[in-house]
Order: structure tokens, then C-alpha cells, then sequence
């Protein structure tokens, strides 16, 4: 892999293409250590890298006026049975955890970094300017991220496994589309066996010295839409007859429109956002739901 370039040359990236309330951390298993070298960055190659899944799930507490979306219609069944493809959001949907809180507090600025994710996810202020003042509250080096996914590594949702499995059963395409970073994201899709070019998510940028130096604000995950322009991008390439999107944020929601997704479903076994969810066509707090259904 080529070495890390500085800030006034090309910073190294991931490749890709088109074919492509937080919980505490509870005692689990963990997963099959499985043996990995991130593509965007030069981990240690004597460690190797597990997933956790986690079993705890939160309380399922929501108003008796936004409940009634957590019953499906016909139609929103329909969709969902015939989608080509589905595309997941990764941070407290695909992963129990908010990844950029969690490397926040690695980094020791968790507190204040989690009050922004919280604006961003709810939709208060725009994506973009969330993700730059996260970050430079804390800047991470290349040596922290690298010790970041040693020390703690992505712990997946109960049940997630399963639904990715049954959907690739079902020649059903399966994305990863989110606002974290790729560094962090692609061990997940490894986990899943979701392929690396099915990922839309941004990239952190480090200079010659490992040192932080921005992250590259052409993906179009790095912006308030970007979600959204991401689905429709799949949705051009692959002519799917139906695409769902699923996830637990605003940016999530934004998806479902003219050209992306057919049907946002809002996942909230992990953060329930009401302002999100009560826009869903369909809310669910258990992965299992959608597999049975299916």
C-alpha cells in the first residue's frame, strides 16, 4: 500500500465505485477474531480485529401518537418484499455505537463531541458543519485511530447479521451508507460480508507524519443530503425496482425521495429519535421484525 502522503499532496484514500439515548456497553461474547489490514490506513499487522455483538436492547418507550407506524401497511410490506436493494446506516443502526462519539472519547473529548452528534442526528443544524466542529475538537492522529480499533472494536447490533444474511439469500443488494468514516466502517462490512465498494462514507485524512488533516468533503456523505444524493446515485446506476433505506437519523430520513429511496425505515433499537421516527413508514426497534417479514 502506498505510504501516507502529505497535507499539499494527495492524502490517501479508500477506493470505491458505484457497484457498491446511547446505551452502555454491555457484557458479550465476543465474535471470531478475524485477521484484518484497513485499506486507508497502516494498522499494526500483528493485531487482528474482532466485532462484538452486543444483547442489549433499549426500552421500547415511544407515545401513543407516533405508534401507529410500527404496524406496517400492506404497502409499505409490498416494498419491502420486492426491494433490490437495501441501504443501512451504520452508527446506532448497523452498530450499537455513534463511531465518532466513541473515537471522541478514546480521544478524551467525548462529551462535548457527543452534544454535536446529537444536533446533527436530529437535524438542527447542517451535517457538514457538525462533522468540521467535531472534529476539530479533538483531531485525530493516525496512531489514535490505529489504537482506537485495537482497543475497542465496532460492536454490531443483535440481529443485523442475520437480516444481511437472509437479504444476500434473497440476491437482495446490500449498501452501507453513512456519515461515519471508512476506516471504521470497512472491518463492519468485512464482519457482514457486505462488499468494500458498497460503502458510501467519508474519509478521514492524515498527513505525511500520521498527523490529522481534515476529511475529504467531496464525498457526498460529508454534507447535509448526502445520504440522500448517495441512494440516488445507486438508484441511477442499478435501476432497482425498489430501494429501502434504514437507519435512526434525520439524514437517514432525507433519503426517501424522488429518485432514492421508496421507504425509510426508522430503526430504533438503539436511539430513539421521535422526530425521526414519527416520520417513518415504518418504525421498528428489532431487526427480526424485518426478517420475518420478509
Amino acid at each position: 500500500m502506498a505510504g501516507l502522503v502529505s497535507a499539499r499532496a494527495n492524502p490517501i484514500y479508500s477506493s470505491h465505485n458505484l457497484r457498491r439515548s446511547r446505551i452502555p456497553r454491555p457484557m458479550a461474547s465476543r465474535a471470531l477474531e478475524i485477521p484484518y489490514k484497513h485499506p486507508a490506513i497502516a494498522l499494526r499487522p500483528s493485531k487482528s480485529l474482532s466485532l462484538v455483538a452486543a444483547s442489549l436492547q433499549p426500552s421500547k418507550t415511544i407515545s401513543a401518537g407516533q405508534s401507529s407506524n410500527t404496524v406496517p401497511t400492506e404497502e409499505v410490506l409490498n416494498i419491502w418484499r420486492s426491494a433490490g436493494a437495501v441501504c443501512f446506516d451504520v452508527d446506532s443502526t448497523v452498530c450499537l455505537d455513534e463511531g465518532i462519539d466513541e473515537l471522541a472519547d478514546f480521544c478524551g473529548a467525548g462529551k462535548a463531541v457527543a452534544e454535536w452528534t446529537t444536533k446533527a442526528m436530529s437535524g438542527s443544524v447542517p451535517f457538514e458543519e457538525a462533522l468540521a466542529a467535531r472534529l476539530s475538537l479533538f483531531n485525530p492522529s493516525l496512531s489514535q485511530v490505529q489504537d482506537f480499533l485495537d482497543k475497542r472494536p465496532p460492536r454490531i447490533s443483535p440481529g443485523i447479521a442475520g437480516l444481511i444474511k437472509k437479504l444476500m439469500a434473497k440476491n437482495i443488494d446490500v449498501y452501507l451508507i453513512s456519515g461515519g468514516f471508512r476506516q471504521m466502517i470497512n472491518p463492519v462490512a468485512l464482519q457482514l460480508g457486505i462488499p468494500l465498494e458498497n460503502i458510501f462514507a467519508n474519509q478521514l485524512l492524515f498527513g505525511s507524519s500520521g498527523e490529522f488533516i481534515g476529511f475529504d468533503a467531496k464525498e457526498p456523505t460529508s454534507r447535509s443530503g448526502g445520504k440522500a444524493t448517495a441512494v440516488q446515485q445507486i438508484r441511477k446506476v442499478h435501476n432497482y425496482k425498489a430501494l429501502v433505506m434504514i437507519g435512526d437519523g434525520a439524514t437517514d430520513l432525507e433519503a426517501r425521495k424522488p429518485g432514492g429511496a421508496d421507504l425509510f425505515i426508522c430503526y430504533a433499537g438503539v436511539q430513539l429519535r421521535e422526530a425521526v421516527a414519527v416520520k417513518a413508514d415504518w418504525l421498528i426497534f428489532d431487526f427480526e421484525e424485518l426478517i420475518t417479514s420478509l
